[in-house]
C-alpha cells in the first residue's frame, strides 16, 4: 500500500503592503505568503525575466513596461513545454494556481511568483501551502476524497483500477486525516510534509 508520504512527494517533482501584526496572527494566510514573495523573490528577477521571455519572443518584448508585467500572459499550453513541467502530471494545475485569473496563462508577474516559490531559496512553510493548493483540485481549501482519487489517477496515468485506487485513497486519509473528518486541511497535510525529508528538494526548479 502507497504511503501518504509518497503519494505526496511524487508530484513534487499584485503585492500589497501587509500588516506584519496580521500575518505574525495569522502565519498561513496567503496574503502573508504574497508578502514573503515580494521581499524575497526580486533578486531572482533578470534571470527569470529571459526565462519567460525564452516561452514566447514574440509575445513578451525585450523591454517589459510595469504595466504589462501583469497584463501579458503567455498562454498555459505554452508554459507546459518547459523541461521542468513538461512530465509532471499537475503541470495544468501548477500552472492554474500560480495564475492570477486561474486560467492557467502566467503573466511575468504569475511567472515570477511560481519561480520564486519552487526556488531553493522559498522555506518550507510557502512550498507546503502552494503544495497543497496544487492538490486542492476543486479549491475548497481541504485536500477531499475526490482530490485524492483525481490526483492517484494523474499520478499513475490511469492505470489502476477504480478500486486501488479508493484503497490508496483510504490509506492516505487513515494516516493523514488527523481529525477525522474525511479530509485533509492545510495542518494536516504540512504535518506530513514536515514527516518528509525530501520534500524542499523535490519542489524545487533551478532559477
Amino acid at each position: 500500500m502507497y504511503q501518504v508520504s509518497c503519494v505526496i512527494l511524487i508530484i513534487l517533482c499584485h503585492t500589497e503592503a501587509l500588516n506584519p501584526e496580521l500575518c505574525q496572527a495569522k502565519p498561513r494566510e496567503k496574503h502573508c505568503l504574497i508578502e514573503w514573495m515580494a521581499r524575497h523573490r526580486w533578486p531572482h528577477t533578470i534571470r527569470v525575466f529571459k526565462r519567460f521571455r525564452e516561452v514566447n519572443p514574440e509575445l513578451v518584448p525585450k523591454r517589459m513596461t510595469e504595466n504589462q508585467a501583469h497584463t501579458i500572459a503567455v498562454p498555459v499550453e505554452e508554459i507546459e513545454k518547459l523541461p521542468e513541467l513538461k512530465e509532471n502530471p499537475f503541470k495544468r494545475r501548477i500552472c492554474q494556481v500560480f495564475s492570477h485569473d486561474g486560467s492557467g496563462n502566467l503573466t511575468f508577474e504569475d511567472f515570477l511568483d511560481m519561480m520564486s516559490v519552487f526556488s531553493e531559496a522559498a522555506p518550507r512553510d510557502i512550498k507546503a501551502w502552494y503544495a497543497f493548493r496544487i492538490y486542492d483540485l476543486d479549491d475548497d481549501m481541504y485536500i477531499g476524497r475526490e482530490d485524492l482519487l483525481e490526483a492517484t489517477r494523474l499520478l499513475t496515468k490511469g492505470e489502476l483500477h477504480p478500486q486501488e485506487r479508493d484503497d490508496i485513497v483510504a490509506s492516505v486519509l487513515d494516516e493523514a486525516d488527523v481529525d477525522g473528518d474525511g479530509r485533509l486541511s492545510f495542518m494536516d497535510f504540512e504535518h506530513v510534509v514536515v514527516r518528509a525529508p525530501d520534500f524542499l528538494s523535490t519542489f524545487h526548479i533551478r532559477v
